[in-house]
């Protein structure tokens, strides 16, 4: 990074509750011997343009393991720790009570994306700086092209994007992208009162390879998750 920018407060914040419905305690099962918590954590630590690393949760066995590995924590409401709960209004919370300066950067690092790398950690955290951006998310090629999918009313099917011709070879259709949640990086302060959505303002992206990306939401994710780093042989993170 040129050393002539002046580099702002940077904050790695990890959302982790208690409460899963899909995996009871999710943030602390187990990845590669580690809980799943540890990789979100460990990474934040590694990357040197990262002051300060907090984990937000509501439940005491996390906030103890957190504390273990190296972690300050931010103590989350019961309010923004329900499952209708929404991550831009605990980003709203922690800015508040943590942030000083409108230009200083958190790094949203989800427990659930362990196989993150500190080369894409990095390359946001230099992106928003150098383009002076509010926000930033990392992307990857959409799963399926959104001029393919259809709805159905009634057994009835039409596309869904409307005008849309699902039947145009790959090559012809415009190029899609989806988030993947390996990534968000925003300017916390900057952040409207009635907001939903994490990208905002001045904001861009980082297109990342989907191999390796391996979003763990349910047990068959993370038993692949598991068998992928026994039989490579290999940590999560890079």
């Amino acid at each position: 990074m040129n050393k002539n920018i002046m580099k702002p407060k940077v904050i790695a914040l990890i959302p982790a509750r208690g409460g899963s419905k899909s995996i009871p305690k999710k943030n602390l099962s187990k990845l590669h011997g580690k809980p799943l918590l540890y990789w979100s954590i460990e990474i934040a630590l590694e990357t040197k343009l990262i002051d300060d690393v907090y984990v937000s949760t509501d439940d005491k066995e996390i906030k103890k393991i957190a504390k273990k590995f190296g972690a300050k924590i931010h103590d989350r409401r019961k309010s923004l720790s329900n499952d209708k709960s929404l991550v831009v209004d605990l980003i709203k919370d922690f800015s508040k009570n943590y942030l000083t300066n409108k230009s200083d950067i958190i790094i949203l690092l989800e427990p659930t994306s362990p196989f993150r790398t500190k080369k894409v950690v990095r390359n946001c955290i230099i992106k928003m700086i150098k383009n002076n951006l509010d926000s930033i998310a990392t992307f990857e090629d959409a799963h399926i092209n959104p001029n393919r999918t259809w709805k159905i009313k009634n057994n009835f099917p039409k596309p869904y994007i409307r005008k849309s011709i699902p039947w145009l070879p790959r090559q012809k259709l415009e190029k899609a992208y989806q988030l993947n949640g390996v990534v968000y990086g925003m300017r916390g302060l900057k952040i409207r009162k009635n907001q939903v959505g994490l990208l905002f303002g001045k904001k861009n992206s980082l297109i990342i390879p989907r191999i390796g990306v391996n979003d763990i939401d349910n047990i068959n994710d993370l038993n692949f998750a598991n068998a992928f780093t026994k039989t490579t042989k290999s940590k999560p993170i890079s």
